[in-house]
């Protein structure tokens, strides 16, 4: 047997949300910093995302982590995000599933009752605070980058559902906040398809009609995910979501591709954009607990800690509390005779194609 390329990762999720995370078989990538590195992965490197992400070794839903050194000084390490068509500036669930295979492998050393440790992220320094026992991860909370409202109360036109109401909020992706229930659609499992596919619709016109770019770094623009909101089910919830991540590029001229799959958790940037849209609307006050329900009744708890500016633009700060679970750690490998040595795609779950992530 004749392997090559060898990759070694620990499975994890976050509140249902998969989170694998690579600790090994990539020494360091070229790049100053954390969002240098996503760059040349996403432009020279993207053959790593398509082969730990696509089939045989991932599936839609899945997410993909590659811890990095950080040249940073402040950092304890950082790490990399890759998602189906898309290298998000920050991810909630992958920085919970992040944390949680640095200690629980003791990549990083390990305090307790509580280990604190700052990431750095492509969207900047992230610090967290993990209750551990026993070598245990019990909860992770990380203070987020500064989030804002970029539309508030927009209409935008979308096909088959006509003028919708939205708004536009980055919490580390910029996410286009739409009411499910005003479109006939409840947040359930069992209404996942529509939700999705409702999802990507608005995705696509909010990206065409609403313009934005983040006020600190114009290499990051555009609405790329969209966050379906309604009424909470799990006892304690303050609000529900079910944010809709893209399996594939939208072909307008063919409607069945308007595919996606949800978040599996109640999604930690998006759950820090609803609060900085709520914020902004005078709906959510600093300092108070906002209990974000998901898709699966999941709960993350966030906060707005104080308030900030980010080159002018208002913004807001949050934490996000969640945990994340262990499900394996394994070796993924190439076998040179392999004839999808980057895995592949079919439309049968996928949607349309993935040759090229979503530009910024």
């Amino acid at each position: 047997m004749k392997l090559s390329r060898m990759i070694h990762a620990v499975d994890l999720h976050a509140c249902g949300e998969p989170g694998r995370v690579i600790v090994g078989g990539v020494l360091d990538v070229p790049g100053a910093t954390m969002f240098d590195k996503m760059r040349y992965l996403e432009t020279q490197g993207d053959d790593l995302r398509k082969r730990m992400l696509r089939e045989p070794r991932g599936y839609p839903a899945a997410n993909c982590n590659l811890v990095l050194p950080s040249s940073n000084p402040a950092a304890d390490a950082g790490f990399v995000i890759m998602e189906q068509v898309e290298y998000p500036a920050m991810s909630g669930t992958n920085t919970i599933c992040v944390t949680t295979a640095l200690i629980e492998t003791g990549m990083v050393a390990v305090t307790e009752p509580v280990t604190r440790l700052t990431l750095e992220t492509p969207a900047g320094l992230v610090s967290v605070d993990a209750d551990v026992s026993d070598g245990k991860v019990k909860g992770v909370t990380f203070e987020n980058v500064p989030a804002f409202a970029a539309h508030l109360d927009k209409t935008i036109d979308v096909p088959e559902f006509g003028l919708v109401a939205v708004d536009v909020a980055w919490g580390g992706m910029f996410y286009v906040i739409a009411d499910a229930e005003k479109l006939g659609i409840e947040l359930a499992p069992d209404r996942a398809g529509e939700i999705a596919r409702a999802g990507e619709m608005i995705k696509a016109a909010a990206r065409e009609q609403l313009p934005c770019v983040h006020p600190e770094n114009p290499k990051i623009s555009g609405v790329t995910i969209c966050a379906m909101t309604g009424t909470p089910r799990a006892e304690g919830a303050n609000a529900k979501n079910a944010v809709v991540v893209s399996t594939g590029q939208l072909d307008w001229d063919r409607p069945a591709t308007w595919t996606g799959v949800l978040d599996r958790s109640p999604c930690g940037t998006g759950t820090c954009a609803r609060m900085a849209a709520l914020h902004a609307k005078g709906e959510l006050a600093l300092n108070q607990d906002f209990h974000h329900e998901g898709i699966l009744g999941t709960i993350f708890t966030g906060r707005l800690v104080r308030e900030t500016s980010l080159n002018g633009q208002t913004a807001v700060v949050p934490t996000i509390r969640g945990q994340a679970w262990v499900t394996g750690i394994a070796q993924y490998t190439v076998d040179p005779d392999d004839p999808f040595p980057n895995g592949f795609t079919v439309g049968d779950i996928w949607g349309g194609a993935m040759d090229k992530p979503i530009a910024h």
